[in-house]
């Protein structure tokens, strides 16, 4: 444990955005999975519905640094051929 107070709030930052991170990593996996699901399921609606929300959280998440931007593109690039793959 540091003796310093500034290093002492450092840990304590540290910790809020570790749980933070945790959290929104969670949410990600979880959109995710719900695509993948909905497009299991067979339903286009359900999945470009789905897509969507995958899209803008992965979006949001290379924005906040949660995951690099070159991850955040394969993994949209990946969305793309998953939707694409369903029959019309």
């Amino acid at each position: 444990m540091p003796n310093i107070k500034s290093a002492k709030k450092r840990v304590l930052i540290g910790k809020v955005r570790n749980l933070r991170n945790k959290s929104d990593k969670s949410e990600l996996k979880t959109v995710l999975k719900k695509f993948d699901a909905a497009v299991e399921n067979g339903s286009r609606e359900e999945a470009e519905t789905a897509y969507k929300v995958a899209v803008k959280t992965v979006d949001k998440a290379a924005s906040k640094g949660l995951i690099h931007k070159n991850n955040a593109a394969h993994k949209k690039s990946a969305l793309d051929v998953k939707l694409n793959s369903m029959a019309h």
